[in-house]
């Protein structure tokens, strides 16, 4: 079986946000984006860390346990890794997520700036300048057969779309409106040409799109 480049449980709103300008270390998604409403479909699930006493189940909770399915590593945006810019002051700072993140795989962060990998718990960090076609083929290389998971933010999983190099994407749309900020698309028909589409709304308000390569 072919290894897969996949978009897992993107999050934007309904007009197509995924992030807003200016992210901070208050605000990591950015002005006016609250992870809190754009995910709250995820925080909700059984599935979510933490929920294991209660949470919904049917799709949003099937969809959440599918996440980590068959991942053998990620590449993500130097904006997904934290908010610091330009040259490394320093590096004491390993991103948003504590000891332990939540990847459990190697990950590849794209930037013009690199500094040496590091390792917290199981997840190994790796800070590369290549082009998404470069940069895929090291994650494959890592990935020990598995796919490998475009995790974003909104400008990575754009390059990866530009490129031509995504076969399947899962995007959870919101019933919110932002209005302003990164954006993912217009509207997922425009990615008709490229991509089956599939729509399913859930019972949470929240519509999930999924896409495969025709």
């Amino acid at each position: 079986m072919s290894q897969l480049a996949r978009v897992q449980s993107f999050g934007v709103s309904q007009d197509g946000v995924g992030a807003g300008e200016n992210q901070t270390l208050d605000q990591p998604f950015g002005e006016g984006v609250d992870p809190a409403d754009l995910h709250a479909w995820r925080f909700a699930t059984a599935s979510w860390p933490g929920n294991a006493l209660g949470g919904t189940r049917g799709l949003d909770d099937y969809l959440m346990h599918d996440y980590d399915y068959n991942i053998g590593a990620e590449i993500m945006g130097r904006n997904k890794f934290g908010p610091i810019r330009g040259a490394w002051q320093d590096e004491e700072w390993q991103g948003w997520w504590g000891d332990n993140p939540p990847f459990h795989t190697p990950v590849f962060v794209l930037t013009h700036h690199e500094r040496p990998s590091f390792t917290l718990g199981d997840t190994t960090f790796h800070f590369i300048d290549a082009s998404p076609a470069e940069a895929l083929a090291e994650a494959k290389a890592a990935a020990d057969g598995k796919d490998v998971r475009i995790g974003g933010g909104v400008a990575t999983v754009r390059q990866f779309l530009d490129a031509d190099l995504i076969d399947a994407m899962h995007i959870a749309v919101s019933p919110i409106t932002i209005g302003k900020g990164l954006r993912l698309w217009d509207t997922p028909q425009e990615l008709e040409g490229r991509f089956f589409i599939e729509s399913v709304p859930s019972a949470s308000g929240v519509t999930h799109h999924f896409f495969w390569r025709r």
